[in-house]
């Protein structure tokens, strides 16, 4: 019933920037929650950052606070991660979820219902 795609994901050293977004389109009304997640090669995908509908409540990983920015505009169907001072550690694909339930654990991937394709980031050294 929603659909996501991600984007803005390339090639950056270490240090500089990239701005991710992700588009939703269908039943976006149903839609509360949206979440960052990421996962590196032979590794889980582990959550990076949350936010809830209305923008009141967001959550960062310990690895990337006072690193990265989440942020939504509503009007445009749209999530956005800002993404500063880039380590070669961050290099991983990175998936936009969704979810529209309530009382779920934001940092577990087990609590969103729609997930996009993906974007790749690699950071280099």
């Amino acid at each position: 019933q929603v659909q996501l795609v991600e984007s803005g994901g390339g090639l950056v050293q270490a240090g500089e920037s990239l701005r991710l977004s992700c588009a939703a389109s269908g039943r976006t009304d149903s839609t509360y929650t949206m979440g960052w997640f990421r996962q590196a090669p032979g590794k889980e995908r582990d959550f990076v950052a949350a936010i809830t509908r209305s923008g009141s409540n967001v959550y960062y990983a310990d690895s990337v606070k006072g690193r990265f920015t989440i942020s939504r505009d509503n009007a445009k169907n749209t999530v956005a991660l800002q993404m500063n001072t880039l380590k070669p550690e961050d290099t991983a694909i990175y998936y936009c979820g969704a979810t529209a339930n309530y009382g779920l654990r934001l940092q577990s991937t087990g609590s969103y219902t729609y997930w996009g394709q993906g974007t790749q980031v690699t950071v280099s050294s």
